[in-house]
């Protein structure tokens, strides 16, 4: 496994996380009088993809030192068809996210995403695959437009 290119990618994000924080600063406070400012959601992410770049250099540091130590590697490094799968079907999904989020609404569309995500992960259990996805995107919706006083994206006027 190329721990290199993990070391480097981390790196990377770290500075694209500092960049995106530094940017989120500089967005003017809410106009309208809402108490979720435009700017916490990007500075939220930012901080978030520099504690998880953090912990990706961290990680590949720690088992290519334990590589090094025993002699050879820890773990098989290669990719199986299934995870590949599993990625590529997570990645159409996310893709599909983006698209639908304004046309079909939040709430319906984080329903999906979660639900095809939970299935493509472990395929047992629907129903509690189900029951959370719906609590996650009716309990989101609802915490960030009722009590931060955020919008989102609604239910779709077909």
């Amino acid at each position: 496994m190329s721990y290199t290119f993990d070391k480097t990618f981390s790196i990377t994000l770290l500075a694209l996380s500092i960049l995106f924080i530094f940017q989120a600063t500089q967005i003017s406070d809410s106009a309208y009088g809402s108490t979720v400012g435009p700017k916490i959601f990007p500075l939220g992410l930012g901080i978030i993809l520099g504690l998880l770049s953090l912990q990706l250099f961290y990680e590949s540091w720690k088992k290519a030192v334990r590589e090094r130590v025993t002699g050879g590697p820890t773990t098989s490094s290669k990719i199986s068809s299934t995870e590949l799968k599993k990625f590529l079907i997570i990645l159409g999904s996310a893709l599909a996210y983006v698209f639908f989020l304004e046309k079909i609404g939040y709430t319906i569309t984080t329903f999906l995403f979660l639900c095809i995500s939970f299935q493509t992960m472990e395929r047992t259990k629907l129903i509690y695959s189900i029951i959370i996805a719906a609590g996650f995107s009716l309990g989101v919706y609802y915490l960030f437009t009722s009590l931060l006083g955020g919008s989102l994206p609604s239910f779709p006027i077909f």
